[in-house]
């Protein structure tokens, strides 16, 4: 072949090779983010809450007449849905009162667990009000290979945990949801259950035609604890009563149904106190969890299981004291 029947072939530019963005996943069973950690401010603007501000902080305290927890100076928790109307109730003499739950997957708690316990502990010794804590075992026997005993019994192991916080022992009422429901709890349960369709559902709960019919109609059961009517023996004559959950954003979805739904069946919205994710020993792209116990840090390890911080935990140290002598940080690890 010769050159002059040959066309020149077009000069073309090889773009650069760009990395996909890891999809920031959150919801009440999954987290997990790309290397830049959890997107807070993505996640305020995509639930439609809002952001704890510094007046609202300070108004804490001045109502309180004590300083504002360290988790709400530090920023730990950090969005809210209505909690200035928790405290305009309060400024003008009325009482409201705290949900918080644990869903019962471990043999005890681990530090991020503890996070909306600690802060629900502080709320109730400032505000001096009522408290119910669910235990959802049934939610773990549902999501997880557990038995129903074996979810039974892992919730008697974590109320033991939950006790250790030290709430007021008069003002407290905690429950197992395989105990409990039924009656007025369960009332409540269908008349939020009638007010959600399965592609409401579906659409905030991302639930496929793969899952079982159980979970799909689980969220009424987390929902409930918001209504005073659930239970009569603490809040008689008191149906329209507030409530104040502290919990992590990842709950956030059961709450915006139930905020949907509740003047529907003639009762109060929940307000909400929403804190970040306690970050898991390898760094802020997940959480602490329990389905990872290398993730954690948990209140009954002993000194010796502690020490996975030394090969699990993000850092650049060395994984045992004798190589840190030896060779000194790796000054070039960062978070990815």
């Amino acid at each position: 072949f010769s050159s002059a029947s040959r066309s020149p072939l077009p000069m073309t530019a090889v773009a650069p090779k760009v990395e996909k963005e890891e999809e920031q996943v959150v919801n009440p069973w999954e987290v997990s983010a790309g290397k830049g950690g959890i997107g807070y401010d993505k996640l305020v603007d995509q639930f439609g809450c809002q952001r704890l501000d510094a007046a609202t902080i300070d108004r804490v305290a001045r109502l309180t007449g004590r300083p504002p927890h360290r988790f709400l100076r530090r920023g730990l928790f950090f969005a809210h849905r209505d909690f200035n109307e928790i405290l305009d109730l309060y400024e003008k003499g009325e009482k409201f009162y705290l949900y918080t739950g644990r869903g019962p997957s471990s043999e005890s708690l681990h530090l991020g667990h503890l996070v909306p316990f600690m802060f629900t502990k502080y709320l109730q010794d400032a505000f001096k009000v009522p408290l119910v804590i669910q235990l959802t075992d049934d939610e773990k026997f549902l999501w997880k290979n557990l038995t129903v005993n074996e979810s039974k019994r892992l919730a008697r192991e974590n109320a033991k945990d939950i006790i250790a916080c030290g709430f007021d022992v008069e003002k407290t009422f905690m429950f197992s949801d395989f105990n409990f429901v039924g009656g007025a709890f369960y009332e409540n349960m269908v008349k939020v259950a009638r007010c959600v369709t399965y592609n409401k559902v579906v659409g905030i709960f991302g639930f496929s035609q793969e899952d079982h019919i159980r979970k799909i109609s689980f969220p009424p059961v987390q929902a409930v604890p918001s209504f005073p009517s659930s239970f009569p023996h603490l809040f008689s004559g008191m149906e329209q009563l507030r409530c104040l959950i502290p919990c992590a954003i990842d709950q956030d979805p059961y709450f915006r149904m139930t905020r949907d739904v509740a003047p529907r069946i003639g009762c109060q919205k929940p307000s909400l106190t929403e804190s970040r994710f306690f970050p898991a020993l390898q760094g802020e792209s997940t959480k602490m969890s329990a389905s990872d116990p290398n993730s954690a840090i948990y209140v009954t390890d002993s000194e010796e299981e502690i020490k996975k911080v030394n090969k699990y935990a993000f850092s650049g140290g060395q994984d045992s004291a004798e190589l840190q002598r030896e060779l000194g940080a790796n000054l070039e690890s960062k978070f990815e």
